[in-house]
């Protein structure tokens, strides 16, 4: 996979920590602005700023400008694909859960 490609990854996206609190912040709220993003961290403006590009680069955030203010918006469209990933897997587990269940009752 080469740069561009991982630029637009959701799954390389969402692998940072930070990112996935963001997203999570979004989540939460029509929209937020940069600062109060920045407010739930122990990092710099910078580095938030940083992390929001690898999210928008993405498509899994959108953002605005209000005067000199950036707001910040969740996109979760993208994370379908992630959703469809793990529901593969769902029923793997399911299975297990199912077979482990049998095994305790005998």
């Amino acid at each position: 996979m080469n740069n561009t490609d991982q630029k637009h990854d959701v799954f390389v996206a969402i692998a940072d920590p930070t990112r996935r609190k963001l997203i999570r912040l979004l989540a939460g709220a029509e929209e937020l602005p940069l600062h109060e993003l920045t407010a739930q961290f122990k990092i710099g403006r910078t580095a938030v700023s940083k992390h929001l590009t690898i999210l928008k680069d993405a498509d899994l955030v959108t953002n605005r400008k209000m005067g000199r203010e950036t707001r910040y918006r969740l996109n979760p469209a993208p994370l379908e694909e992630v959703k469809d990933w793990l529901s593969y897997y769902e029923k793997f587990w399911n299975e297990r859960a199912a077979l482990l269940k049998n095994i305790l009752e005998e």
